[in-house]
């Protein structure tokens, strides 16, 4: 009999209080829940509901108030700011659905921002790179700077970008958001296909149906709560 797949990233009675008083607002409220490897699971909820609060806290962007997150085994919420920033550049990448690329950069140089952080060779990061920009279908655009694409075109290099460094887990929040739905529809599709074709595990925030359909799980989360 195998042994037990230990969790990718594991959340623990998370919860999150904004301000005092009568105008506290309970983000989060005792979450639990566990993601496997490999996994892409969905987060799911009406705007204010706590979706952002929470990839936050699982990418160490935020502290709880409460609670903790395990990533592959180590324990998010008890590291420094020093241990938080490695976490950040050796271990997670974000994918916003404001893109976050540097205008000044072309699509390549976007790209290799997480590898340049790393002093990856150069010959190495090139080739990673490469091999990324055609993953997203954006070969042929790796002069372009983010002014001279599309909104899909732009969050295809954010999603390059966000797995240039081999990361581990992926956290996007809507990042589809300021698309229309069949750039969408296509990126999702991407983001999923990436997410298998890398071994990543994946937590993506969204109302979208669509991006329900193709996770291997939902997470619903109303009032600072989720529902399995």
């Amino acid at each position: 009999m195998s042994a037990p797949v230990e969790p990718m990233v594991a959340v623990r009675g998370l919860s999150r209080t904004y301000g005092s008083g009568p105008g506290t607002t309970h983000a989060l409220r005792e979450v639990s829940f566990d993601v496997a490897p490999g996994e892409m699971v969905a987060v799911v909820g009406r705007s204010g509901s706590g979706k952002t609060t929470l990839l936050n806290l699982v990418g160490g962007l935020d502290r709880p108030d409460e609670g903790s997150v395990r990533l592959d085994g180590t324990e998010v919420t008890a590291l420094d700011d020093e241990g938080l920033s490695r976490l950040r550049r050796d271990s997670i990448s974000y994918v916003f659905q404001t893109f976050g690329l540097i205008p000044a950069l072309t699509a390549a140089e976007n790209v290799g921002v997480p590898l340049r952080m790393r002093r990856t060779p150069v010959a190495d990061r090139e080739q990673r790179v490469a091999l990324l920009l055609d993953l997203v279908g954006m070969r042929g655009h790796e002069l372009q700077r983010p002014s001279e694409l599309s909104g899909g075109q732009q969050q295809r290099v954010g999603i390059a970008r966000a797995l240039a460094g081999s990361p581990r887990l992926l956290l996007a929040d809507e990042p589809t958001g300021q698309l229309d739905a069949e750039t969408g529809l296509s990126v999702m599709a991407l983001l999923r296909a990436v997410v298998e074709s890398e071994g990543v595990t994946a937590v993506v925030a969204t109302h979208d149906p669509v991006m329900m359909s193709l996770a291997d799980r939902v997470l619903r989360i109303a009032d600072g709560r989720v529902h399995l």
